[in-house]
């Protein structure tokens, strides 16, 4: 058996069962589920899917997929695996006064200290007592072994001023 490894995004309304067919049409073409990331926003139903399955199955695999109903399921091959990232991982924690431009403005310092972002997740809350939004954010981050993260740590201060955040910046260890 040759493997070939897809990568599935999918996007619907949200409703109970989605997640139910989507893995009853992967495992009726003898795929293995290897990883996923899903949630529901604004009533829709969003998530991306790496799927394992043997290379024979693979176009019945994608034909069945884009016949589910109400879901949106486009499936592509996977890159050629990786060696595991090397180098420093980093947490990011953000909180402060929603506005427009914090996630720009943040992306920007660490694309500009070449860190790579592989998770973002945000959310806003209301501030307590007043009435105020609060924007949320948690990144995990990967940046090279010689990263000067005094640097970095200091232009997201500078901009948290700027944007009235609180950044917190902790070094993890890399499994």
């Amino acid at each position: 058996m040759t493997a070939s490894s897809l990568i599935l995004t999918v996007i619907g309304d949200d409703r109970p069962g989605l997640v139910g067919e989507l893995s009853a049409v992967i495992s009726a073409h003898q795929g293995n589920w290897l990883e996923s990331s899903m949630a529901q926003l604004a009533g829709k139903f969003a998530g991306i899917v790496e799927v394992s399955v043997d290379t024979a199955q693979a176009d019945a695999l994608s034909k069945a997929l884009g016949q589910l109903k109400g879901l949106k399921v486009t499936v592509e091959s996977a890159a050629a695996q990786k060696a595991a990232p090397t180098g420093r991982r980093l947490k990011l924690a953000l909180v402060g006064h929603d506005r427009i431009g914090i996630v720009r403005e943040v992306s920007m310092v660490l694309a500009n200290h070449a860190v790579n972002v592989e998770s973002l997740e945000t959310h806003t809350s209301s501030a307590p007592m007043s009435a105020a939004v609060l924007f949320h954010a948690t990144a995990e981050l990967t940046a090279a072994p010689d990263l000067n993260v005094g640097a970095l740590t200091g232009e997201l201060e500078r901009i948290s001023n700027d944007l009235m955040v609180d950044i917190t910046l902790d070094e993890t260890i890399r499994a």
